[in-house]
């Protein structure tokens, strides 16, 4: 008797919270919900959240509300969505450096298995390697001729450790065997204003940042970091197409909520999440600054994978090149 009494109860709490979650989700999103993106205002990836943003309203039926949360390579932000209540009104926009992020920082202040409930990939990002629009060098292969003979006096601005920033910059002072001044910034929208205003020399950053720059001549390209070139902008050579062999970077873009979120909810912002890709303006922005939309991939089960193979590749990486964690 006393076996079956406590079957009753648990099937009893079990039923009583899956009413709760779908009286939540029947409710959700009943006010303006919050995406958090970990980087200021102006960069690569809250140009990705604004856009994004917009083209999941319909769906949701509800404003979302684009907060800069910037510092710490990411972290700030990020470790801010981890602590938050997991009612899916504070989900995260973030890039690589979700997955990079947990070797480079002794406590970056969440954990990417356990911290985080995944919503999906949104978006594929290539890099660019640019400078400030009356940098000497011409082309690629006079700016590593020019970055080798200078190496003192030039400045390489990122948006701060673990940033995509950091990782292409890192990345290509490594192949060629220089260490530059590194300046880095709370995000690289503040970074380019100072590549604008001639303060800062070098930078490596998305083209979802770049290309209206480069398109107007106020930076100077010389190469993009995707195995083909972009075809927004034709004439930039790849990294590979000037000699450097294997040297790709991508820069992948989630969407996550905090651990706990219930299902239902989850559901809801994975369906809003799907359609705002399918949305054509969205696709057409992203299109035009570089960026592939990966609309397939908009799952938890894709992103979860991603994670779960970039966050050992990058620590093997990082470990090899004998960065220590701060």
């Amino acid at each position: 008797m006393k076996h079956s009494t406590l079957k009753i109860g648990s099937a009893l709490f079990l039923s009583t919270l899956l009413s709760a979650g779908a009286a939540q989700a029947a409710d959700y999103p009943d006010h303006t919900i919050n995406m958090v993106v970990p980087f200021s205002a102006g960069g690569p990836t809250d140009n990705v959240a604004r856009s994004l943003a917009e083209a999941m309203r319909p769906t949701l039926g509800q404003t979302v509300v684009v907060e800069n949360k910037a510092g710490a390579g990411g972290t700030i932000g990020t470790s801010q969505v981890a602590r938050a209540k997991p009612d899916g009104y504070n989900f995260l926009l973030m890039h690589i450096g979700f997955s990079t992020a947990p070797s480079l920082y002794k406590d970056p202040g969440y954990n990417p298995n356990t911290s985080f409930q995944p919503i999906g990939l949104v978006v594929d990002v290539p890099m660019t390697i640019i400078a400030r629009a009356d940098f000497p060098p011409n082309n690629i292969k006079e700016l590593v001729e020019y970055l080798k003979a200078n190496k003192d006096k030039v400045s390489l601005a990122n948006a701060g450790i673990g940033a995509a920033s950091h990782l292409c910059g890192t990345m290509f002072t490594n192949a060629i065997g220089v260490d530059l001044l590194t300046i880095p910034y709370k995000g690289t929208g503040p970074a380019m204003n100072d590549l604008l205003g001639k303060q800062v020399d070098v930078m490596c950053d998305q083209t979802t940042n770049t290309t209206q720059h480069i398109k107007a001549g106020t930076v100077k390209a010389y190469a993009v970091t995707s195995k083909q070139r972009v075809p927004t902008l034709p004439d930039l050579p790849t990294m590979q197409e000037s000699g450097f062999k294997d040297f790709e970077v991508g820069i992948w873009h989630g969407m996550w909520v905090p651990k706990g979120t219930p299902k239902p909810v989850v559901d809801k912002l994975v369906s809003a999440l799907q359609a705002g890709l399918a949305n054509p303006d969205f696709q057409k922005r992203m299109a035009g600054l570089g960026a592939t939309v990966l609309t397939a991939e908009a799952n938890p089960e894709s992103l979860t994978k991603k994670v779960d193979q970039q966050v050992p590749q990058w620590a093997a990486l990082f470990k090899k090149a004998g960065l220590q964690p701060q």
